[in-house]
């Protein structure tokens, strides 16, 4: 069996993006580990346990403050419980919502998205439409 176990994202400020991950989307630290040879740092956050779902890398390569995040690059999709509760909470921690809750462009579903300290994008989706394609 295959199945996804993280999702790397590069970031400029270590200590910032694990508090968005933990305090603002309620994700919990995992793990870290730090490599002196090469100036690199790992925090791994989720969910779950990583034995039982896919988790985000953060990666903070020493002295890198920014990165390009280029447009190839979407977002990362999470489901929610209520959007409107998750919106609000994100907004009331101080962390940028760049779309507020409202339904998919030509469909039913509603989303909404917010930002990360390094500007990546984290979609919000309702757990109880996140199997049914968007445009449903």
């Amino acid at each position: 069996m295959s199945r996804i176990l993280h999702t790397m994202l590069r970031v400029g400020n270590l200590d910032t993006s694990i508090d968005f991950y933990t305090n603002v989307l309620g994700m919990k630290l995992l793990r870290t580990s730090k490599n002196e040879q090469y100036k690199y740092t790992l925090a791994f956050v989720g969910y779950t346990d990583e034995s039982s779902g896919a988790v985000i890398e953060l990666t903070y390569n020493w002295g890198v403050e920014k990165y390009d995040l280029g447009s190839a690059f979407g977002h990362i999709a999470i489901g929610v419980d209520d959007i409107y509760a998750t919106v609000q909470n994100v907004a009331n921690k101080g962390a940028k919502v760049s779309r507020q809750p409202a339904p998919v462009a030509g469909g039913t579903t509603v989303i909404a998205f917010v930002e990360d300290p390094d500007g990546y994008k984290i979609e919000l989706i309702e757990n109880k439409s996140a199997s049914h394609g968007l445009g449903n």
